[in-house]
């Protein structure tokens, strides 16, 4: 597979020489872009004097425990012990703006020198992170889209959720093309506009702006919020039921993906309505392979963590890198049923058994 995931494709040694070295700057494959400031600009809060690795406490912070923010932590994890860090402390907000803001204002009093989040809002948790830019606290982002002031971070990481969405939307019309489906497409469409509403419409929208793009003539007929599993099989049951003429799904994220694939199966209707995802995983990569899911788009979770927390540490010991007051994009990887060499590729450049191919 050409296209490479920002870290975790890249080799053990490649990895820990970018974490040893002083800037820790991204892999080239990223593209460094600064957010326009906002009316409260303000630069990182850099220590008095350089820390000592063996000094340094950093919180590492997600909020939702499925396998994309458990591969997120572990990146934290990885790079904080590489860079020989005193503790590396993980909270998880659990889907909770209030949660959020209390964690952020207890690692501030608990005195950690600096959190790694994967926030919930861009207009929410940013007067937070803020605040604890301003008490000391240095801040890194990951999984950070719709910040319009980076200003005050010492690096953050994030995908380009509308470029995905027509990544997927692009297979999606690459599909009804090669089917020869014709007429007014019915698709529905399982978001998380609940939970993440900025983050959820930009990769629905970034699906559908390929279909009209493509000039495809389609209709939603249905839209779900369910950014679980569990959840996301019960509702794409209900709109199944509902909507038996539903020939497109579009998942937006790896709970509703998983979750989506399976009610199309237990309904009996693969092969009848393709199912278009959003995430790599496991799951997902094994449903792709098995014909149960036609194309998901791949991010690097735990490639994000890693760099967030490096550029933090980094920065803590007196040697800020090229990321600080940007965002910088990590490509997304397509992974598709028409190849599905490449899936495997994907799962053993991912430290995943290779699955036997029909």
């Amino acid at each position: 597979m050409n296209t490479k995931s920002l870290f975790k494709l890249i080799s053990p040694v490649v990895v820990l020489g970018i974490l040893l070295t002083a800037c820790a700057t991204p892999a080239a494959q990223t593209t460094a872009t600064t957010a326009p400031a906002g009316k409260h600009q303000t630069a990182p809060v850099a220590p008095g004097s350089p820390l000592a690795a063996k000094d340094i406490v950093v919180a590492g912070v997600v909020f939702q425990d499925d396998q994309f923010m458990k591969s997120m932590v572990q990146g934290f994890e990885d790079a904080g012990k590489t860079l020989g860090v005193k503790q590396v402390i993980v909270g998880n907000s659990s889907n909770d703006q209030v949660k959020e803001t209390e964690l952020i204002n207890t690692y501030i009093s608990q005195g950690v020198n600096g959190i790694a989040i994967a926030p919930l809002s861009p207009t929410v948790s940013i007067e937070a992170l803020k605040q604890a830019n301003d008490k000391g606290v240095v801040v890194a982002l990951t999984n950070s889209g719709g910040f319009t002031d980076v200003s005050f971070v010492a690096g953050g990481y994030m995908s380009d959720n509308t470029a995905n969405g027509a990544q997927v939307g692009d297979a999606a019309v690459k599909y009804i093309q090669d089917s020869g489906l014709t007429g007014t497409i019915k698709v529905g469409i399982i978001d998380y506009d609940h939970q993440k509403p900025e983050e959820s419409k930009l990769r629905y929208g970034g699906f559908e702006s390929a279909l009209k793009n493509a000039s495809i003539d389609y209709e939603v007929v249905a839209h779900q919020s369910a950014e679980l599993q569990d959840s996301a099989l019960t509702k794409t049951a209900d709109m199944i039921t509902a909507n038996p003429d539903i020939q497109i799904l579009f998942a937006c994220n790896e709970g509703g993906t998983i979750g989506a694939a399976q009610a199309v199966k237990q309904a009996g209707k693969t092969g009848k309505i393709a199912v278009f995802g959003y995430d790599g995983s496991d799951q997902i990569t094994s449903m792709i392979i098995a014909g149960d899911l036609q194309a998901a788009i791949a991010q690097d979770p735990y490639g994000q963590g890693v760099a967030a927390m490096t550029d933090l540490v980094n920065f803590l010991m007196g040697k800020p890198g090229a990321s600080v007051g940007k965002l910088t994009i990590a490509p997304g990887i397509l992974l598709s049923a028409t190849d599905k060499v490449a899936v495997n590729s994907w799962r053993t450049s991912n430290a995943l058994k290779e699955l036997p191919l029909e």
